[in-house]
């Protein structure tokens, strides 16, 4: 069965997105290294977005140039919305619109392929962790603290298994967990 894969970066104080969804934060990493999502999208073959995080990644990632969007850009994109119609990609295969977050991701973890990748989409990220559907979380965790925001994680008590800690760019560190 496919694996469903959720990455996040993360302040050390464990938001998402600062007060009033502020990302500014991300630019103290986007001339980190991504060596580990260039292996990343060698193992999967779907990405899957809610429609915030789909009007963010299209209004970048189908004309972008650097060394990982032909990859990303390949990837099936599947978008959980139940405000949007379609959900175009420029150039690229549009993505599929689907409503039901997850009745689409049980059905997509039992087709054959490689693992499916969930970038951003906290509270698509929230449903499917409650469901039990999130095989591993990955944090980018960056070295500041926001104070406020939007958490990465819902109030509700989740255990996690540490897979494995790794120094990252500029003393932040990537963390990978299994939920139990």
């Amino acid at each position: 069965m496919r694996k469903l894969i959720f990455q996040e970066y993360v302040s050390l104080d464990g938001y998402a997105a600062g007060p009033g969804d502020d990302l500014s934060f991300f630019d103290t990493v986007t001339d980190q290294d991504d060596r580990d999502n260039l292996l990343l999208l060698d193992s999967v073959d779907t990405m899957l977005l809610g429609a915030t995080t789909y009007r963010l990644f299209v209004g970048y990632w189908p004309t972008a140039t650097d060394e990982l969007a032909p990859k990303l850009n390949r990837l099936r994109k599947v978008v959980v919305s139940s405000t949007l119609e379609s959900a175009p990609w420029g150039e690229w295969e549009p993505g599929e619109v689907v409503t039901d977050a997850v009745g689409a991701v049980s059905a997509l973890k039992r087709e054959d392929g490689k693992d499916i990748v969930l970038w951003g989409s906290i509270s698509l990220f929230h449903s499917l962790l409650t469901a039990g559907l999130v095989d591993e979380v990955q944090l980018r965790v960056c070295p500041l603290l926001l104070g406020g925001g939007k958490p990465v994680f819902p109030s509700a008590q989740v255990s996690l298994e540490l897979l494995e800690a790794t120094p990252w760019a500029g003393n932040g560190v990537v963390l990978r967990y299994r939920p139990n």
